[in-house]
């Protein structure tokens, strides 16, 4: 199954990689192809311009791959790790056309992804210590999530479902379609194969209740206090000794998310993780080689 997922990973990449290229390719690169010989052929190096957590490399390799640079000598430093201001993230040697025509596309994968991964880090340490994850949302950019919710585990968060079929989650147009929490929770049971488990949002202490009553599995705290979210967590241990996981959202922070996770609560996600995230500014800088 693992084998089967990385397969289908690389195979979403490539895809999204070729679509990129065309997309800035149009019928070929006219400033390169006037300016560059053929032949002609350079050193690249990827310089990090401010410090950060690196995501994205594989990608960004895959993107100069595509495009038949013909890459040699390549040194790069990996997905995950912590990179400094005036490091050198990755060089190699290859066609000087190709590098300069897959240049913007390879950078844009580069920079959205370690801007994800780089703000992650940041949520991440804030509440180092403490029992509680931070994770990611559904709130990816079309096409891009696979990519996105890599970068999230990079700087050490944590991914919530990653499409509709993969888990349960009812939001509250479903218990307004269903006709209220416990007959929604009862309705997903009944359709629910049993590693499936099911969550429900909720928005107050009485949704809470008959939430828990109703027995689901996880419960999402939506923009509660952190005042309510205490008394959640203290009516989950009362009421179910601690089983029910909760999850906390909504208005998350970095000036507030550590005093969220101190109330108790198991999760909290941040939706701004994916789609507000600023690029990580990186520089690709070539050194042409010269003829003995």
């Amino acid at each position: 199954m693992q084998k089967q997922k990385e397969i289908s990973m690389e195979s979403t990449i490539r895809q999204t990689i070729t679509a990129a290229l065309a997309e800035d390719m149009g019928h070929g690169d006219a400033t390169s192809n006037a300016l560059v010989p053929a032949e002609a052929r350079c050193t690249a190096r990827l310089i990090a311009k401010q410090d950060g957590v690196l995501s994205g490399i594989t990608v960004y390799r895959g993107v100069f791959e595509a495009l038949d640079t013909a890459i040699e000598s390549w040194q790069g430093r990996s997905d995950g790790d912590v990179i400094a201001a005036d490091d050198v993230v990755a060089s190699f040697q290859g066609n000087t056309r190709a590098i300069l025509a897959a240049e913007r596309t390879a950078l844009n994968f580069l920079q959205h992804l370690s801007g994800i991964a780089t703000l992650t880090r940041s949520y991440v340490d804030a509440i180092a210590g403490l029992d509680c994850r931070v994770c990611d949302t559904r709130k990816t950019t079309p096409l891009l999530r696979v990519l996105e919710k890599a970068a999230v585990r990079h700087g050490g968060g944590t991914n919530h479902r990653y499409n509709l079929t993969d888990g349960i989650l009812i939001k509250e147009n479903h218990i307004a379609a269903a006709g209220g929490i416990a007959t929604a929770i009862t309705r997903a049971r009944d359709h629910a194969h049993h590693l499936m488990k099911v969550e429900v949002e909720v928005t107050n202490m009485e949704e809470l209740r008959q939430a828990l009553e109703a027995g689901a599995d996880v419960i999402m705290l939506d923009n509660m206090d952190n005042e309510t979210m205490r008394s959640a967590v203290a009516l989950n241990w009362e009421l179910t000794n601690g089983r029910v996981l909760l999850e906390a959202s909504g208005n998350v922070s970095l000036a507030r998310i550590r005093a969220m996770a101190e109330t108790g609560v198991d999760i909290i996600s941040v939706g701004s993780l994916t789609h507000s995230a600023p690029s990580l500014d990186v520089s690709l800088l070539i050194t042409p080689e010269t003829a003995d």
